[in-house]
């Protein structure tokens, strides 16, 4: 039953924030043990070895398709645990991959696993609750999550020194374990039998039609590739650009961390303020900073020496502040009108979006080599073109008086 205004229990969020929480496991933990792993597989070139970052998106975005359709039709909970058996045989390819090759199959069938948990936990908040309230929740679930971005890539560190790169895995596996046994224990059912759709390829094309109606969804759906192709430069490229170009491979770990604070922070301020000043309002202000922030940098910097530590860093907080507004906000507005087929609605969205964004963070990401300011100016060109899509079509006025749904 959707929920307009009931409060979530804990256990729900820090659920849902779980089996959102193994996707960057799989992503931050890996970082410290990049160079690691490309030297295990005879791969030198650090932009090819980004790509065991970006790669595991493609299985996200790929996976989602399927399996969000697929629990319209069998239920969400039974998808969660087939995605958790799909991630553990993929995990062991990469454990024993010869060549980058297979470790990059591995990383993408890592991906199309792990799908199956994200994608669910959109579609179960999606069918308990709505509108801002869902906006609210998703931030909650967001900034619970965020904890593992920030703790990941020290805890990977630690593991890779006592059990070598491979011992990453092995621990994902353990928490993965551990995940599904508590959502199989304490989580019900949340898709009600008179809702379930049978699996078809139609549904993919009344899916498609149906949010091709709702031409904010469009809008949000590319707004959120746009943003995550952005950021998914600087995920890949975090490694090279502290390590090399920046002499920090001792402390990357603890510099990444408070980079995720960030994020973290404002994720849970947007779950304070999205019920006074509304989703819409609060994402767009942070998509305006977002793309003023990243061309002011580009415009400062232009044929210009990297600067130091404090200003590299403080620019990117600012930038990962903005995101806290944006993602799970984005998500919502994209999802308000298409409750009625949330789980394919999560998965063609989620799809059209990832698919928007790994062209974007390859291309983008391929630049930085020497210096972060190819960064910057994809930062500053995704954010500028989402502006105007938003603004080009939004379906509310924007900064108009919020006002609580009450349908």
């Amino acid at each position: 039953m959707v929920q307009e205004n009931a409060k979530p229990g804990f256990e729900f969020i820090a659920l849902m924030a779980s089996l959102m929480s193994m996707v960057a496991l799989a992503i931050d933990a890996l970082l410290p043990a990049v160079a690691n792993i490309g030297l295990a597989v005879n791969s030198l070139d650090p932009t090819t070895n980004q790509l065991l970052i970006i790669m595991i998106f493609l299985g996200l975005g790929v996976g989602q398709l399927f399996f969000g359709p697929l629990s319209d039709s069998l239920g969400r909970k039974p998808i969660v645990y087939l995605g958790f058996a799909l991630f553990a045989v993929a995990s062991l390819l990469c454990v024993f991959a010869p060549n980058m090759e297979v470790m990059l199959v591995g990383r993408v069938l890592q991906g199309i696993g792990l799908s199956a948990a994200r994608t669910i936990s959109i579609s179960i908040i999606r069918d308990t609750f709505y509108g801002d309230y869902m906006a609210r929740i998703m931030s909650f679930v967001t900034a619970f999550f965020i904890l593992v971005p920030i703790v990941a890539p020290a805890f990977g560190k630690a593991v890779m020194g006592v059990w070598g790169w491979e011992g990453i895995f092995y621990v994902q596996l353990f928490f993965a374990l551990l995940i599904a046994l508590w959502f199989w224990k304490r989580q019900p059912e949340t898709l009600r039998p008179q809702y379930k759709v049978p699996f078809s390829f139609r549904v993919f094309v009344r899916g498609t039609k149906e949010i091709f109606k709702h031409r904010e969804t469009v809008s949000c759906t590319f707004i959120s590739g746009l943003i995550t192709g952005s950021f998914l430069v600087y995920l890949s490229s975090a490694q090279h650009v502290f390590e090399d170009l920046y002499g920090l491979a001792d402390t990357f770990p603890l510099v990444f961390a408070g980079l995720a604070i960030s994020i973290g922070f404002s994720t849970l301020m947007n779950g304070t303020l999205v019920m006074r000043f509304g989703m819409r309002n609060l994402s767009f202000a942070a998509l305006l900073a977002y793309a003023a922030i990243a061309l002011s940098y580009a415009l400062v910097f232009w044929n210009a020496p990297d600067p130091g530590l404090a200003v590299l860093l403080g620019v990117l907080s600012m930038l990962f502040l903005c995101l806290g507004f944006i993602w799970g906000n984005m998500r919502s507005i994209a999802m308000e009108p298409i409750g009625h087929i949330a789980g394919i609605g999560a998965a063609i969205t989620g799809f059209i979006s990832t698919i928007i964004s790994i062209p974007i963070s390859i291309f983008i990401g391929s630049f930085v080599e020497e210096t972060v300011w190819p960064l910057f100016a994809g930062l500053g060109f995704s954010g500028l073109l989402s502006v105007l899509l938003f603004l080009a079509f939004t379906s509310r006025p924007i900064f108009a008086r919020n006002r609580v749904c009450n349908r």
